[in-house]
């Protein structure tokens, strides 16, 4: 099974440079409730291609704007990815909670129309949403922190972001404003996040990394996972995709934080091994959960996947460097 699902990630294109993950505005809300069939089930192969063609384009392809918005098909139920690691997002975007010994840890909070589904999905992992001590914000764009202010209502959390991040989300829920699917941010962060910082929360340290490239105020977070008597250090990459650049400057962040990234995943100290990312078709986790439930006593762990991983970084960084020669010549281009 392993086997099969490595061929599976090799075949899928993987999210590389110019593939809309998030866009700066939500998709339309009104589309109908309806289901592409190739979609069902969420198969990471397909919708990765859709996504690469919607980046590649520049248009939506209809069936996956369909699927985006059937709040059905993005329905998933909530798991157990480690023993203190529980995925409570949606098909399309992920949204990670930790249990520490004081209380759990949010990361990424989804939005309208599926933060009822986090909440419910939260609830379902035997956590009352009001407990949350923390909730990690990887970057600005809607489908990340498009629910920060119906959860804050909520909890009493403290709301982790970079300062730029938080600029940045601000900027896109005021672009937003009567549109379909318009959402809002609070005023400000409860904890301004730097390059470096370790947040703790009971007996779990969560690293902050800025890794600029999909936005300025991108940031990753890494933590130790339990898996039995074993610990893992996993990394929430912010953001993968290329679809809100500026110029060669961001790309070359971009190719910077990559580059950051495969060095702690190589590292000799406290390696990076597992992958929490933020867009389960982008590595293939919708299949390599079900691998979860067939697992049997001293099998490697369906998450646990170094190799795979400095693979993804390979191919980011490779659609990275296509990307700035395409910045590059763009700026260098005489006027006429």
């Amino acid at each position: 099974m392993l086997n099969k699902l490595r061929a599976l990630l090799a075949a899928s294109s993987l999210i590389a440079g110019s593939v809309a993950h998030a866009q700066t505005q939500p998709p339309i809300a009104s589309m109908p409730n309806t289901t592409t069939p190739s979609l069902a089930g969420c198969p990471s192969a397909t919708i990765d291609k859709l996504f690469n063609d919607f980046g590649r384009t520049g248009k939506m392809p209809p069936e996956l704007k369909r699927w985006m918005n059937d709040t059905q098909s993005q329905a998933i139920e909530p798991y157990q990815a480690f023993d203190n690691v529980y995925n409570v997002g949606i098909c399309w975007v992920s949204a990670w909670l930790i249990k520490t010994s004081d209380g759990p840890v949010l990361i990424d909070t989804l939005y309208e129309p599926y933060t009822d589904q986090l909440i419910d999905n939260i609830k379902k992992v035997g956590v009352n949403p009001a407990d949350i001590k923390m909730v990690l914000l990887t970057h600005g764009h809607f489908d990340h922190v498009g629910g920060v202010s119906k959860l804050k209502a909520l909890t009493n959390a403290k709301f982790v972001m970079t300062e730029e991040g938080w600029r940045e989300a601000q900027a896109d829920a005021q672009k937003s404003q009567g549109k379909p699917g318009a959402w809002t941010m609070p005023a400000a962060a409860d904890i301004i996040v730097k390059d470096g910082d370790v947040l703790t929360v009971g007996d779990t340290k969560f690293y902050a990394y800025a890794t600029p490239g999909h936005t300025w105020g991108t940031t990753s977070y890494a933590m130790d996972v339990k898996d039995g008597n074993k610990i893992y250090r996993a990394i929430t990459i912010g953001g993968l995709g290329l679809n809100a650049i500026d110029g060669a400057e961001q790309v070359e962040a971009y190719i910077a934080s990559v580059d950051r990234i495969k060095t702690m995943v190589n590292a000799s100290r406290n390696p990076i091994s597992v992958h929490l990312t933020a867009h389960p078709f982008s590595t293939g986790l919708t299949e390599a959960k079900e691998l979860l439930k067939t697992r049997r006593p001293g099998q490697p762990h369906p998450l646990l996947d170094p190799n795979g991983l400095n693979k993804q970084l390979d191919g980011l960084r490779a659609g990275a460097i296509e990307r700035l020669a395409i910045e590059q010549a763009r700026t260098n281009k005489p006027t006429q």
